[in-house]
């Protein structure tokens, strides 16, 4: 008898508990890694971005840009995002960088984006991929007038461990860029490869908590021959979810190993940061 009534007990409690965790789209779920979500068709959504990098070799280095981004949704299979960047540079005494203090506008993006599989029933992994053709007037990390252009390739693929519950994420990058400080005829050409993996946990219907680690391989080429440092990020994430149409998303992470070819140290703070930090903030319409 107790048996009998146990059963629909427990299946009323999972229908309640599936009912409040709805589907979330997992395209910022994972911090610095990429869902490949890409929206609803004809979906817009304007978003605010901050991005900061701190602590370099010696001295003070802080690095916060500010991004103001317009994203649609043209086709269930393409999605579009388009962004206006500003930098603002505190560095002082940092070994091999000019003192230097400064805001403004740097530059603007694009970036399309390509879902390859939807998540679904039937398809348990998803797979995007998406470009984002940059171009900078400002040098990210030395802050020098410049003339940059970076093209990141980015390949993502996520799924769901525990459905609307525990998500996984994996990514696979590749940014060459070329440029050259304002007044100076010569181009210069580097690279960034890079590998990350997150995984993200539903706390609360609207909270999800989660942690990511992130692997970088810098190269003064558009090749792998001439290397210059790597390192190894990890980091707690938060997404939350205030309605369905407004979302908060952060992320913090810290160079915890690395090495550059010019530093015996064991980290890269040459090539790489010490920390960095992301907040977003969505609004759908």
């Amino acid at each position: 008898m107790s048996l009998a009534l146990g059963a629909p007990i427990a299946a009323q409690a999972q229908e309640i508990k599936t009912g409040r965790y709805y589907e979330l789209e997992t395209k910022y779920l994972f911090g610095f890694t990429e869902g490949t979500d890409i929206g609803a068709e004809g979906e817009n959504e304007i978003e605010l971005e901050t991005t900061g990098a701190f602590v370099k070799h010696g001295g003070r280095y802080n690095a916060i840009e500010q991004e103001f981004e317009y994203e649609n949704v043209p086709t269930q299979f393409w999605g579009n995002e388009f962004s206006a960047h500003f930098l603002s540079q505190q560095i002082t005494n940092v070994q091999g960088l000019d003192n230097l203090s400064q805001t403004g506008f740097s530059g603007l993006s694009w970036k399309p984006k390509w879902l390859i599989i939807g998540r679904g029933p039937g398809n348990p992994i998803g797979l995007s991929l998406s470009v984002q053709p940059e171009w900078e007037r400002l040098d990210g990390t030395s802050g020098a007038h410049s003339s940059n252009f970076s093209f990141e390739t980015r390949l993502a693929a996520d799924t769901e461990l525990i459905p609307n519950m525990f998500y996984g994420a994996v990514n696979l990058f590749y940014a060459p860029e070329v440029g050259r400080a304002v007044g100076d005829p010569a181009w210069s050409r580097a690279s960034t490869y890079g590998a990350s993996a997150a995984v993200a946990y539903r706390v609360a219907p609207k909270v999800t908590l989660g942690g990511e680690a992130e692997y970088d391989l810098a190269y003064d080429s558009f090749a792998l021959d001439t290397f210059n440092g790597a390192a190894l990020f990890v980091g707690p994430t938060l997404h939350i979810q205030f309605s369905p149409k407004v979302f908060l998303a952060a992320a913090w992470s810290v160079e915890v190993s690395g090495h550059a070819s010019s530093d015996a140290g064991r980290l890269d703070l040459t090539n790489f940061e010490r920390q960095r930090a992301n907040l977003k903030m969505g609004f759908e319409f």
